[in-house]
C-alpha cells in the first residue's frame, strides 16, 4: 500500500517555497468550496494517524482560507456518560454534512480501532464488532450520496519522539500533550498492530484509506491538499462581475468624533 520514502520527501522544504505552493493550492480549495456549494455536494474527510503525526496542522493548512460554514471541522471530546449509552456511531452522525458542506473529522469513529482498543477503553468484542460493522456503515454512508475520504497520517518512530520532546519543553505546544500521548510512545507496536488490523478490515473500494507520510510537515500538508483536490472533481463556478459601490452622502455626520469618549484598546504595538 505504501511506497518507500524518497529523498525528495525527507529533504527540508524552505518556508518561502512552501508558502508559495500552499497559496496556489489554497486558491484551488476556494474554487472547490464554491463548487461544493453550487452543486450541493456532501463530503466527509476523516483524518486519523498516530499521535503527533500532524493532523491539526494539516487541517489548518486545508481550511485557513475557506469559510467555516462550508468546511466544518469536528474534533469531539471524550464521550459523555449519555453518549456512551448511545449507538457507537450516533454522536458522529450528528455532525454529518448537509448539502453544500465538507465536514472534516479530526479523529473520528476510528477511535475505537485505535486508542480505545490499545488503551483498553473498549472490550475485545466491541473492537471486533466495530471492525466487522464499520465497512457496512461506510457503505451505507457512501451509497447515500456522501463522498467519504479517509486520510491516515503516518509518522516515523524517530520523528514522533522528537515532536513529543519538543512539546514537553515548549509552552506553546504543551497544551498538545494529552494523557494518551505518553503511553502511545511505549505502546508503539501495539498501535502499529491496531493500525494494520484497521486497514485490513476497513480499506474498502467505496471508502479506501489514503496513507500520507508526515515526517516532513510542509511537504505532507501540500501533498495532502493536492491529493484531496484530485479526489473531488470540481470546476470553477462562473461569478458575476463585482463593483464596489460608492459611499452614499445621505445622512452624513462625523462618525469618528462620535467615538471620541469611548474606551479604546490600548495600542501597545
Amino acid at each position: 500500500m505504501s511506497k518507500p520514502k524518497t529523498d525528495s520527501h525527507s529533504k527540508k522544504m524552505k518556508r518561502k517555497e512552501y508558502l508559495k505552493e500552499l497559496r496556489k493550492l489554497q486558491a484551488e480549495v476556494c474554487k472547490l468550496q464554491e463548487w461544493v456549494k453550487y452543486k450541493g455536494l456532501r463530503v466527509i474527510i476523516v483524518f486519523e494517524g498516530r499521535d503527533a503525526a500532524g493532523k491539526g496542522g494539516t487541517i489548518r493548512a486545508l481550511t485557513e482560507r475557506v469559510s467555516p460554514r462550508v468546511f466544518r471541522t469536528v474534533a469531539l471530546p471524550a464521550p459523555s456518560d449519555r453518549e456512551k449509552s448511545q449507538m457507537y456511531f450516533q454522536r458522529y452522525m450528528n455532525h454529518f454534512p448537509a448539502a453544500g458542506e465538507v465536514v472534516i473529522f479530526d479523529r473520528s469513529w476510528y477511535n475505537r480501532a485505535g486508542v480505545e482498543h490499545v488503551m483498553g477503553f473498549c472490550t475485545p468484542e466491541q473492537h471486533q464488532r466495530f471492525l466487522d460493522l464499520c465497512p457496512e456503515v461506510e457503505k451505507y454512508i457512501t451509497e447515500g450520496g456522501i463522498q467519504l475520504i479517509k486520510i491516515w497520517l503516518e509518522v516515523s518512530d524517530e520523528e514522533q519522539k522528537r515532536r513529543f520532546a519538543a512539546r514537553i519543553v515548549d509552552p506553546l505546544r504543551q497544551w498538545k500533550l494529552s494523557p494518551m500521548d505518553l503511553p502511545s510512545r511505549s505502546k508503539w507496536y501495539e498501535y502499529s498492530r491496531a493500525r494494520d488490523k484497521m486497514l485490513d478490515a476497513t480499506d474498502t473500494k467505496n471508502a479506501p484509506w489514503h496513507i500520507l507520510r508526515s515526517d516532513n510537515k510542509r511537504r505532507a500538508r501540500l501533498n495532502c491538499i493536492s491529493h484531496l483536490l484530485s479526489l473531488i472533481p470540481y470546476k470553477e463556478v462562473p461569478r458575476e462581475p463585482v463593483e464596489l459601490p460608492e459611499r452614499s452622502p445621505h445622512g452624513a455626520f462625523d462618525d469618528t468624533a462620535s467615538l471620541a469618549n469611548r474606551p479604546f484598546v490600548p495600542e501597545r504595538f
